[in-house]
């Protein structure tokens, strides 16, 4: 029994590497590619709409949410030591600098990120990557470069529009229905808040949008197995990049920390 659970151990381990491994040429692949001629803009500009315009939606109604129950949670522990003024920074520290980029890294895979994998899974498995090799283009720059491209530049401005309905929201709760002074709302943001907390945010979601791709990218271009290997490709892309945001999130918080 224990050599068994060994031998899963091991199988698991090889996994992990060799899906690390595949992954970093991958990246280095796209990277090396998005400079070499000739380059797709109509491609990169589709995958950007697709990335950033379609996932407005989500990323709105996320980060007013957001940033409304910040404000609540925030003024019913505040209120305790006297310090209802320091909602207005609350809300908009804690969007510019964690869930902003956090929460539409999250959302933005769940909804960009499967639907990559899905549809380069689906390439794989009806042979048309293959068909493409046959046709002498690199699919690794026709497939992969222009959603790696639109990732990390619209993460970025997805982040920016969550933060400001986030602070949006914060401010309708605490100014509208908790009756604190909208002069006093606006001059604490402005007092607390600086541009190096943005920028400490938007840090971040270069690297989530580059996560984001590059995982979704990776599954479905290896996906296998018809249709069931598809659906595995979207699920483990999703979940894959779910974790490794919020793994990076920790590690770019300590490394941008000192």
């Amino acid at each position: 029994m224990i050599r068994e659970y060994l031998e899963e151990v091991g199988r698991k381990t090889e996994y992990v590497i060799n899906s690390a491994g595949a992954i970093a040429i991958m990246l280095a692949q796209a990277v090396m590619y998005t400079f070499v001629p000739p380059i797709k803009l109509r491609n990169m500009f589709k995958q950007m709409e697709f990335v950033g315009v379609e996932s407005l939606f989500v990323v709105i109604l996320t980060g007013t949410f957001t940033g409304m129950v910040l404000a609540l949670q925030s003024f019913n522990a505040l209120k305790r030591f006297g310090a209802e003024s320091l909602v207005a920074p609350t809300v908009a520290l804690s969007m510019a600098r964690e869930l902003g980029p956090v929460l539409t890294g999250l959302m933005v895979t769940g909804r960009a990120g499967s639907a990559m994998a899905t549809e380069l899974g689906t390439m794989r498995v009806s042979e048309q990557i293959d068909a493409l090799v046959t046709m002498a283009v690199n699919p690794i720059k026709y497939l992969v470069v222009p959603r790696v491209v639109a990732g990390v530049l619209m993460f970025p401005v997805l982040t920016i529009i969550s933060d400001f309905v986030g602070v949006v929201g914060g401010y309708i709760v605490g100014v509208k229905f908790l009756g604190i002074n909208s002069g006093v709302y606006i001059a604490r943001t402005l007092d607390f808040v600086n541009v190096h907390d943005i920028f400490y945010g938007l840090k971040k979601s270069l690297a989530f949008g580059l996560i984001t791709a590059t995982v979704a990218c990776f599954h479905g271009f290896y996906a296998k197995g018809g249709a069931e290997g598809v659906g595995r490709a979207a699920t483990s892309s999703v979940v894959m990049g779910s974790v490794l945001i919020l793994v990076s999130d920790y590690l770019l918080s300590s490394i941008m920390s000192y």
